[in-house]
């Protein structure tokens, strides 16, 4: 399996950058020149119904609407990580070639998510490459968006953690220092941009965009997790106490079954995989982060019980009922169809960061990895978007289906011990 599925990630990695990082999205309708160019385009029903009928194709329609390849910043983000994943990896194998040509891509990325930065009121952040209408609220084209930032955030993070002490004052000193200011810049849009949505002494749940007053629970985790890595890195206890408020949110939020919804309001009652797999992942990061920084003060053992136990039950839940016994990851639990790329790529993601508080995760990750490969990827080099009851939408989403199965791919060569 390990030489099957490096084969697998190089080929995605020669593809990717063939294409420059840059393709389409399931949600990048709004882009289309045709649609721009009609009355439709003001009206909030029109600019839903374009997007979802673009999104639900069964073939991809993008070239006759008029819509242009793109970079997102979240993609460029995941592929940064999956960058870093396999530069940690190769190195601790002692591979220094391979781990260095790693460490070259990934810095090569993270400059393009530097010079995709969007200034705010307060800091920095990063956008999606396209205008976005949801059922709550409409962000146009670059709006600062909480998702992508913490992506960025995160990878912003863990390039910092792989300059040694050393490096961070030679050759490479410029690089981690503006990794940092970057950083701590998405922190201050964080804490003084995004809407508090709900806040109490004990909890708080921040907003997706400084634009609207929703409670989607892996976004706001999102925002939690990035403030403990910030924290980390800055030894700022004041990041870590929120941090450990918006952990709070989401544990107390999580359904009797062990299950979450997408958000607090009745109309995202609603489960799918990934954005479970998000919670899940980002609650695990939150733990070992805070477990291992001095600036967690406020941090008890009585709160890692808490989100332990709430990280048990949800993973539970997610292993039994978003995927059959082959691997194969439903969309929803209530049916097996559709099985989406991007629901197999945050899994093995999950597992990856899960596996030292359940150690089957590993197999889950396996069998995943196994379908995947077999199912979704193209010897050409892409994965396909999903496969549907009656066909395969092969469409290669590069954020949605390349960038995600890249990261996941990384994460579970180099958790597996798989070199």
């Amino acid at each position: 399996m390990r030489e099957e599925l490096e084969a697998v990630y190089e080929s995605a990695r020669e593809w990717s950058r063939a294409h420059d990082y840059a393709g389409h999205d399931p949600f990048d309708a709004l882009n289309s020149r045709l649609f721009r160019s009609t009355p439709f385009r003001r009206s909030r029903l029109a600019r839903l119904a374009w997007t979802q009928a673009l999104k639900r194709s069964p073939v991809c329609l993008r070239r006759l609407a008029l819509v242009p390849r793109g970079r997102n910043s979240k993609g460029t983000a995941l592929f940064a990580l999956a960058a870093l994943s396999r530069f940690r990896a190769t190195r601790e194998a002692d591979r220094q070639r391979e781990a260095q040509e790693h460490w070259r891509e990934a810095r090569a990325l993270l400059g393009d998510l530097l010079a995709a930065r969007v200034e705010t009121e307060s800091g920095a952040a990063w956008g999606y490459n396209f205008d976005w209408q949801g059922r709550a609220f409409y962000a146009p084209l670059g709006t600062p968006t909480l998702v992508p930032t913490a992506f960025a955030v995160r990878a912003l993070c863990e390039a910092c953690a792989a300059f040694d002490t050393d490096a961070r004052s030679a050759a490479g000193g410029a690089d981690y220092l503006a990794y940092t200011e970057a950083a701590l810049a998405a922190r201050e849009f964080i804490v003084r941009d995004l809407n508090r949505s709900d806040e109490t002494e004990d909890e708080v749940c921040f907003s997706y965009t400084p634009l609207d007053r929703t409670r989607v629970f892996n976004a706001s985790l999102l925002a939690g997790e990035a403030l403990a890595l910030v924290g980390a890195l800055a030894s700022n206890t004041a990041s870590f106490d929120l941090a450990l408020r918006s952990a709070r949110y989401v544990v107390r939020r999580q359904r009797p079954d062990g299950s979450w919804g997408y958000g607090a309001d009745s109309y995202q009652s609603w489960a799918d995989n990934f954005h479970t797999a998000f919670v899940l992942t980002s609650l695990a990061r939150f733990l070992r982060t805070a477990e291992g920084s001095p600036a967690a003060r406020g941090y008890t053992s009585a709160d890692g019980e808490e989100i332990r136990r709430a990280i048990r039950r949800g993973y539970e839940f997610w292993r039994e009922r978003f995927f059959l016994a082959d691997g194969w990851p439903k969309y929803y639990h209530r049916s097996a169809h559709p099985a989406d790329a991007h629901s197999a790529g945050a899994a093995l993601v999950a597992c990856a960061e899960l596996i030292d508080i359940e150690p089957d995760a590993i197999d889950l990750a396996r069998r995943v990895a196994r379908w995947s490969v077999r199912e979704l990827f193209d010897r050409r080099g892409f994965f396909y978007y999903q496969k549907r009851r009656f066909h395969t939408v092969r469409t290669p989403f590069m954020r949605w289906s390349q960038g995600w199965m890249m990261y996941g791919l990384a994460r579970l060569l180099e958790v597996s011990g798989e070199q």
